[in-house]
């Protein structure tokens, strides 16, 4: 990089053209006291039509901004450690970077995404990581659901996150657990009664039309990020169009002969070859999940994020920016991801070597991009129904959770062309 560009960026950044200061929000482990709450003053500053430099591997992935009262003033009310900088320790921070030698790379953030979480109309904050994390980060967000989904309201926004959502029509699988319990029997009628009133048969017939539209949001642009059964519930639904893959206590009749056979893989974003889980007591999608396949004590419990080029490969080194390459192990419904169901063309960002599990993947469909994280709660290792929301002010430096929001601002970075 020049130094004729680093005066460019620099420039850009500015708000008053000459003797400019500049805020550096760092994310290292050490220094920074809330690293969530750091993702919201960006997307703040992005909202105010305010760029910010991505500094890539820098200090945890540190951001820097141009200098101004409010930007100040939030930092102090949030918590969010701030160091205020001159033009030239800026620059100076900019050349070093751009060294060919240092895996770093600065990437410019230009607009605040217009953000979407899928979620049933009557869910408490806590009862999705995503939606309680951009709570607490002060991010703003609109919740829809199925009938802005097949309205085409999706074209609305940049960026959506999918609820802990069962698109296969099976409730969750809970049935062999809590057939009988109230909120089972409730949500089972509102998902039927649902169905009927947007003009489907069946609760998985509609489904399977949602998450088709949310297939074309991604083909023509979008950004989904999905967690939980929401990752391989969505594939499963794709890949199971026009097959009955549900017992009658799901949906009123048999399923079909011989279902297994007749999944087209060739229509899913992320897995391939698995096998489906046909008891309907058995609370399992299929083996994409490792849930039941693991071995390993809490106590060792970790994934591993990859190391990337921040220079080649931007997009995945934004994904993984973190304070730490070590992030705890959380399980889900589905809390990770069997390597040999994982396409070959999606990108593993995060792994348990040791379990051949992938947790944390991310691949391109058509012109958008979509990132599957395993697990339920970065901080509750083994959530259950009915147990108590995690209370971020406890952890507000949060590896598993900074993932999350990486993936708010990807979008915010300069678009370029790519393959298919």
């Amino acid at each position: 990089m020049t130094k004729f560009f680093l005066s460019l960026l620099l420039c850009c950044f500015s708000t008053s053209g000459a003797f400019a200061n500049f805020i550096l929000i760092p994310m290292d482990a050490d220094v920074q006291k809330n690293h969530l709450k750091a993702y919201g003053i960006t997307f703040l500053a992005l909202s105010k039509q305010t760029k910010v430099s991505w500094l890539l591997n820098y200090r945890g992935g540190s951001f820097l901004l141009p200098d101004a009262d409010w930007a100040r003033k939030e930092c102090q009310l949030r918590g969010v450690t701030y160091e205020v900088l001159t033009d030239n320790a800026a620059n100076q921070i900019l050349e070093s970077i751009s060294s060919p030698s240092q895996n770093m790379e600065t990437v410019v953030l230009e607009k605040a995404p217009k953000v979407a979480v899928y979620s049933p109309k009557g869910n408490a904050p806590w009862d999705d990581a995503v939606t309680m994390v951009l709570t607490y980060a002060e991010i703003p967000f609109e919740s829809i659901y199925d009938e802005e989904v097949l309205g085409d309201q999706l074209a609305l926004y940049d960026w959506l996150h999918l609820h802990h959502e069962d698109f296969t029509g099976q409730y969750g699988k809970f049935y062999g657990s809590f057939r009988g319990a109230a909120w089972y029997i409730q949500e089972k009628q509102e998902a039927e009664a649902l169905a009927a009133k947007l003009g489907f048969e069946k609760v998985s017939q509609e489904k399977l039309a949602v998450a088709k539209k949310i297939r074309d949001f991604v083909w023509n642009g979008g950004f989904m990020f999905a967690m939980c059964s929401a990752t391989d519930s969505f594939d499963i639904a794709l890949a199971a169009e026009g097959v009955d893959i549900c017992e009658p206590m799901f949906d009123g009749d048999a399923s079909e002969p011989n279902y297994q056979a007749k999944i087209a893989f060739s229509k899913t974003f992320a897995f391939t070859n698995f096998i489906l889980e046909r008891n309907p007591s058995t609370y399992e999608f299929s083996s994409i999940d490792m849930t039941n396949k693991r071995r390993i004590e809490k106590e060792v419990d970790y994934f591993t994020l990859m190391d990337f080029s921040a220079k080649w490969d931007p997009i995945p080194t934004m994904l993984c920016q973190n304070h730490t390459m070590l992030v705890k192990g959380f399980m889900g419904q589905t809390t990770s991801f069997d390597a040999e169901n994982v396409k070959s063309d999606v990108l593993v960002l995060g792994k348990n070597e040791s379990n051949n599990e992938a947790r944390y993947i991310h691949g391109i469909r058509g012109k958008g991009f979509f990132t599957f994280y395993g697990g339920h709660d970065p901080e509750d290792y083994q959530h259950r129904v009915g147990d108590p929301k995690t209370e971020l002010e406890l952890h507000p430096n949060s590896p598993g959770y900074r993932l999350i929001l990486n993936n708010i601002l990807f979008p915010a970075a300069k678009k370029k062309e790519h393959k298919t």
